[in-house]
Order: structure tokens, then sequence, then C-alpha cells
């Protein structure tokens, strides 16, 4: 079992690889080895992708198409071969179906939604919204295993996902309403807060992803 963290330059992968290495360290030999790459042919030999990303929506998917080879590879893993995927912060706003930052730019469409601005209701809370917050569990899933509402993350966003089916939206956060913070369908799960900085709880996620059988 291998695990391919997706390098497109979209920002510093050190602190998500070392976590995801930790993890699989933690797990024992049968989760396996983690590296970054941005070869195709990796990701097209992975048992599980994880897709990060920081920075503007249509910018991530341009750098991502843009890699030889890379972008088809990620999505025949994701769709044809099935294989456990991960997206993080804006690698999970791409997975929907379209985002509406600066330009409306067309997603993965592997779960049904739009990228939105966030919009709290309080305007004494500040846009990106940028730190700690409660997890709010919406539905159980395997890699949710041991995490409860209460439960801290990270987060550092400006962009929310609206979900076309509400069944498809995991987990929220209160941020002057209503603001997504986990999307899963299939094998595809994606987190919109940074889980390598997310202490305990990023790390039970990522241990539960690694261990993750759709």
């Amino acid at each position: 079992m291998s695990t391919v963290l997706i390098d497109y330059d979209s920002g510093n992968l050190h602190s998500a690889e070392k976590a995801f290495q930790r993890m699989a360290r933690e797990a024992g030999p049968g989760a396996g080895p983690v590296i970054v790459s941005d070869r195709a042919e990796d990701v097209a030999q992975a048992d599980r992708v994880v897709l990060p990303g920081d920075g503007a929506f249509p910018a991530c998917l341009a750098g991502l198409r843009a890699r030889t080879g890379l972008f088809e590879a990620m999505v025949d893993a994701v769709t044809r071969r099935a294989v456990p995927f991960m997206g993080i912060c804006v690698g999970m706003q791409m997975l929907a179906t379209r985002g509406h930052e600066y330009a409306v730019t067309d997603g993965l469409g592997l779960v049904s939604g739009e990228v939105v601005p966030i919009a709290p209701s309080d305007p004494a809370l500040k846009v990106p919204h940028m730190g700690w917050n409660d997890l709010v569990i919406d539905r159980a899933h395997p890699v949710l295993d041991g995490i409860a509402t209460g439960d801290h993350a990270y987060f550092v966003h400006s962009y929310q996902f609206s979900v076309a089916d509400p069944a498809a939206r995991l987990a929220h956060v209160d941020y002057g309403g209503d603001v997504t913070a986990i999307v899963a369908r299939e094998n595809v799960i994606g987190l919109q807060f940074h889980p390598e900085k997310s202490q305990a709880t990023g790390l039970r996620m990522i241990a539960n992803f690694l261990s993750w059988a759709p």
C-alpha cells in the first residue's frame, strides 16, 4: 500500500508530509510508504491519493491541469480505480461542481455543489475564517472514527463548499452560520481544515484515512 500527496506547487507540503508519514509509521508496515510527488506515474500506482491546496480555486485547478499527465492520473485513480482520495482545504473545494472565486470555474465534479464566499451573519467575524473552531459532526464515516462534536480543527479559508445533497456533508462549524467542514461521497472525502495542523483531531483522521477501505 502506498499514499501519494500530489505536489503541484500549491503550497508548502512539508507539514502534511510529516503528519502522514508519522501516522503511517504508527500504523505499522501495512500502511505502506507516504511520498510527495508531481509525477503522474506515482499517482497512477498509488493505493491512496491526497490532494492538498492553498490559494485561489482557479489558480490551484489551473496549476494541477498544467502538470503533464498528473491531472489525468489523479482523475483515473479516483474514478476508475476508486482508490481512497482525500482533498484538503482548496483540494477539498476542487471536488465541487464549480467554484465562484474570482471567476466561475468548473471543478472536478466529484461531490456536487458550489464553492461560495463565507458570509458570517455577525459583522464582527472576519473573513478569512482563520484559526481553531469546533467541529459539529453531522454524519458518521470511517475517517471520523473516534472524532466527536466539539473536537477542534484549524481553518484558513474565505470560501466554503455548499453541497447540493445534504447527505454529502459530514461535518460543519459555526462561524456566523453553518460552514461546511467535511464532505464525502463513495471513495472521496474532503476536509476544509488542515488535518496536519489540527493536532490530535487531525492526526486521528489521517490515521483513519490510511486504513480506510471504501
